[in-house]
């Protein structure tokens, strides 16, 4: 890992009603606009699509480095977030998320060592860890067939 502070620069950009195109260096372009709740055409990605996607995100890979530190044997995760958006003293804003988490582990696999995991996931995201919303984990593990 680098040094800190890192910095991380991404450019919006739109014209009139017409979708707005996010870049950033080295990166291919991501079409956005707004979500349906608010008007837009909901066949690409929103600001509030890409946050609550930015915490799935961030979650499973923030499993992945701790569980690599401590040895665990995992098949797969899948994080599926949903995001609450309200309004908070006449402010629209994130009032929490809950992330479901669904690891699949081999059949001899540590399933307490998996939770511990997981829990420490959801402390160490540094997306939840940077924004004002309260983030809560559900954990799910299921254990790969030996068939």
């Amino acid at each position: 890992m680098q040094d800190l502070p890192h910095h991380y620069r991404v450019t919006a950009s739109g014209e009139g009603a017409a979708n707005v195109i996010v870049s950033a260096q080295g990166l291919p372009d991501l079409e956005t606009a707004g979500p349906p709740e608010f008007g837009g055409p909901g066949d690409v990605w929103s600001p509030e699509t890409m946050l609550v996607g930015a915490v799935a995100n961030c979650f499973v890979l923030s499993f992945r480095a701790i569980a690599r530190t401590a040895k665990l044997d995992w098949i797969s995760l899948t994080c599926d977030t949903e995001g609450e958006l309200d309004k908070v003293e006449r402010l629209t804003q994130f009032t929490g998320f809950k992330v479901r988490a669904t690891l699949t582990i081999p059949a001899d696999g540590n399933e307490k060592k998996a939770h511990t995991i997981l829990e420490k996931a959801e402390k160490y995201c540094l997306i939840t860890n940077s924004m004002k919303a309260n983030s809560h984990l559900e954990a799910r593990v299921e254990f790969q067939s030996n068939d």
